[in-house]
């Protein structure tokens, strides 16, 4: 069915019960949303109207589309995809807080009401979260060298977390002499 408006396909189909009969009417999503932004019998733009909350639903399906879209959006380092993030309700990496921060900071704000975290940071956690994002991606290109076969770069990989690894740990007990 086509458009009543215009030659394309009709993808709304709107039943007004407004007058004597009900009236059908046959939209697409161009015209469906100039329509329903109409006041009814004056052709002047509404907004508390039922055709107004009709039009704010055409917003969430945009809405829905831009939420496919990053959920399809993946870390880097780590690998975790936006949708990942929110079946599971936590980050794989630090790095996730750079890479998503215009996604997680209304999140964060709306949960926190802070952007800045303010209060006890662990005692016994003293890695940065540079050194950590490292480790991470090191251990990834591990992995993936093994799955290649390329096991030199693979042993490589291991002795470099190693070393990062063992360097932390000293740098730890040398500061609690």
């Amino acid at each position: 069915m086509k458009c009543q408006q215009c030659e394309k396909p009709a993808t709304f189909h709107i039943t007004e019960l407004t007058g004597e009969q009900p009236q059908e009417i046959h939209l697409c999503e161009g015209c469906a949303q100039k329509y329903l932004m109409q006041t009814p019998g004056t052709g002047m733009p509404g907004k508390a109207s039922l055709a107004g909350m009709l039009a704010q639903q055409l917003k969430v399906a945009d809405t829905a589309k831009e939420l496919e879209k990053l959920d399809e959006k993946c870390c880097p380092i780590c690998g975790i995809s936006f949708f990942e993030f929110r079946n599971q309700g936590r980050l794989g990496c630090p790095h996730d807080y750079v890479f998503f921060a215009s996604e997680l900071e209304p999140l964060i704000v709306n949960i926190h009401g802070d952007l800045l975290h303010k209060g006890k940071h662990p005692l016994t956690h003293k890695r940065s979260t540079e050194s950590q994002t490292k480790l991470i991606q090191l251990r990834r290109e591990m992995n993936e060298a093994i799955r290649l076969e390329q096991y030199e770069r693979a042993s490589e990989l291991r002795d470099t977390i190693r070393n990062l690894e063992e360097g932390e740990e000293q740098s730890e007990d040398d500061h609690t002499v």
